[in-house]
């Protein structure tokens, strides 16, 4: 950890000191005031980091299903309130913090570490706040998020049995899902009485997905199990195997599950599923819209921009700085198809690199394998550079898989879950590889570098591992922060030595190209009227990106309006922050210090990034 600003001085001070007798006694107050004030806000600081753990304590025990996510077993039956009086709830208890913290602490007295954890902590407040005025628009069930799939990956992934107990939690936990399901169930039925509804093809991945959760044994004689009917008996198998409960304590438990699943569990998602099939002939088009069509959408699109960048971007500028960055980029990719000696133009080379042979796995299980395996290589290399790059490294595993069968689809984007702070869950970077067609090997690399090292396994194990801060900030997430350090990581692992074959070179190239079309497809989408062709057509123009890919990210941008920009908008403000250090320090500029001080608070807005960043400046140049 580093030390604080006031820390830093204090050493400026007493290494000061000479001892000249005419100034001894003048230097002697010197420092014992020094010292005095250097106690006060040690006080005020250790008082505050108190207050907040204490505060964040009573947050989580808010949330069962965070807790359990970060590897505890409190409330370990429940889920958490997906009311929207809970919500509001949380919200009033959160403005009550804010309001004890400005009242009880002198701001003036905190070290430069606790300034920004009092900063955050009523930034988080605001956008809580902000969110819940927004209510209404935001979506429930989606093809990409939501209950409906995202509770079985929670049950299968996160809810550890290890003993009778856990089972049992286990199926109480079933229970509180199927209510969960109901409730927003009828959140949703208000909402589209509002008239603001998901896409169809989001209805249909919805539809798809929940009939996933119920098709198979129990509901059904048939030799397949359902997801959480294979997962409970191999969780049961597991306490008889370890001799930590009977097979009749075994044959009570499962006959519980089975009780819970066929009764409760199938009836909320056979309403969920009646419900989406009969409400889907309500939808006015076929191929989506912006939210900004959606009553009151527009105010609301321009709060999450400023939600997702961290940033007072308006749509229109965004848009701009896509564009200049596709321009920019297309003269850097322009590079490399010159030195592989291609002839022909860009868009003949992006069709070379969209469809020739070489740059796909074979489309089995030995190809999806081959996907694993390289990308395991790719990061083995690049983790003996890390060292040479930062100071802090994670602690915590990282394991390459495949995304599980229920919530696997064609095209969809990798991603990253990270572990626990204790080691007994690594991180895990996911793939999506039933269509090996849509995964070519020439933009593997880069991702493998974005999801895992130097990417989000190291910004995420970093910041739970991190001691000395408040516990809330080691588990903040902030997308434009998070997602920026990912697309930064791309360019970074360049520098560190990878991308050794052009092909892969260019393939990072269309990753940030990608990240820039983001820009101006998400602002065209919510902000400009796009409709999905449109927004396709722009993506066909300016990458080689596969069609399914191109349509399944134009899908995630209808439904996640704003989020899309937040990985361009991250990237060029920590390359800004970067540039500036340099310039201002000089020969003092470390990169170590640098990606330590960006790494080193955990996640938190570009703005109070820039604000630490700037510390980190000013103190290098006192050394």
């Amino acid at each position: 950890m580093y030390r604080s600003l006031v820390a830093l001085s204090v050493v400026a001070v007493l290494t000061g000191c000479q001892a000249n007798n005419s100034q001894n006694q003048t230097n002697s107050n010197a420092t014992q005031t020094v010292a005095a004030t250097m106690s006060s806000v040690e006080k005020e600081t250790k008082r505050v980091n108190e207050w907040f753990a204490e505060k964040y304590e009573q947050q989580l025990q808010m949330s069962p299903m965070r807790m359990t996510i970060y590897g505890r077993k409190d409330r370990y039956s429940e889920i958490d309130d997906v009311t929207i009086q809970g919500a509001r709830r949380d919200l009033a208890w959160l403005a009550g913090t804010v309001a004890e913290l400005r009242a009880q602490f002198d701001y003036t007295k905190l070290d430069a570490e606790a300034q920004i954890s009092y900063d955050l902590w009523i930034y988080q407040y605001e956008q809580q706040k902000k969110d819940l005025d927004f209510v209404n628009n935001s979506y429930i069930f989606t093809h990409m998020f939501g209950i409906q799939s995202w509770a079985t990956q929670f049950m299968m992934n996160f809810h550890k049995v290890d003993t009778q107990q856990d089972m049992e939690d286990y199926n109480k936990r079933l229970i509180a899902i199927s209510h969960a399901l109901n409730e927003l169930l009828a959140q949703t039925k208000n909402k589209a009485s509002l008239g603001i509804r998901t896409p169809k093809f989001s209805y249909q991945g919805i539809i798809k997905q929940s009939k996933a959760m119920i098709i198979g044994a129990p509901f059904s004689e048939s030799e397949k199990d359902a997801p959480l009917w294979a997962d409970a008996k191999k969780k049961i198998n597991s306490l008889v195997e370890k001799e930590v409960i009977s097979q009749t304590v075994a044959d009570n438990l499962l006959e519980e599950t089975k009780q819970a699943l066929t009764t409760e569990y199938k009836n909320s998602y056979e309403q969920l599923v009646s419900w989406f099939e009969k409400d889907i002939q309500n939808l006015k088009q076929e191929d989506g819209f912006g939210v900004s069509d959606q009553p009151n959408g527009q105010a609301f699109y321009n709060y999450r921009l400023a939600n997702q960048t961290s940033t007072d971007l308006t749509a229109d500028e965004i848009h701009q700085i896509g564009i200049s960055e596709v321009v920019r980029i297309k003269g850097e990719m322009l590079k490399v198809v010159e030195q592989v000696g291609f002839e022909g133009d860009l868009q003949a080379f992006f069709e070379f690199f969209r469809t020739d042979a070489q740059f796909f796995y074979e489309n089995n299980d030995k190809g999806r394998q081959g996907y694993i395996d390289d990308s395991i290589a790719y990061l083995d290399k690049i983790n003996e550079k890390l060292p040479e790059y930062f100071g802090i490294l994670p602690k915590s595993e990282l394991l390459v898989k495949r995304v599980e069968p229920f919530r696997e689809r064609p095209g969809a984007a990798q991603h990253y879950m990270p572990g626990t702070k204790d080691g007994s869950r690594p991180g895990v970077y996911y793939a999506h590889l039933i269509d090996m067609t849509s995964m070519p090997k020439n933009n593997m690399e880069a991702i493998a570098y974005h999801e895992g090292n130097p990417g989000h396994h190291m910004q995420l194990s970093i910041a739970q591992e991190l001691a000395g801060i408040p516990e809330f900030r080691t588990k903040a997430m902030f997308t434009a922060y998070s997602e920026g350090w990912g697309l930064y990581a791309e360019l970074l692992a360049k520098e560190m030595g990878g991308y050794e074959d052009s092909y892969s070179d260019f393939g990072r190239l269309v990753n940030e190209m990608w990240r820039a079309v983001r820009l101006v497809v998400d602002t065209g989408i919510h902000s400009k009227g796009w409709s999905e062709e449109q927004a396709v057509a722009y993506f066909k123009e300016n990458t080689p990106i596969q069609e399914t890919s191109i349509r399944s990210e134009v899908h995630r941008y209808m439904i996640n309006p704003g989020q899309a920009t937040s990985y361009k908008i991250g990237m060029n403000k920590i390359l800004e922050m970067r540039k500036r250090a340099k310039k201002e320090l000089g020969s003092k500029f470390d990169i170590r210090g640098f990606h330590d001080t960006i790494l080193g608070g955990g996640a938190m807005p570009l703005s109070i990034l820039e604000k630490r960043v700037n510390h980190w400046i000013e103190a290098q140049k006192r050394i």
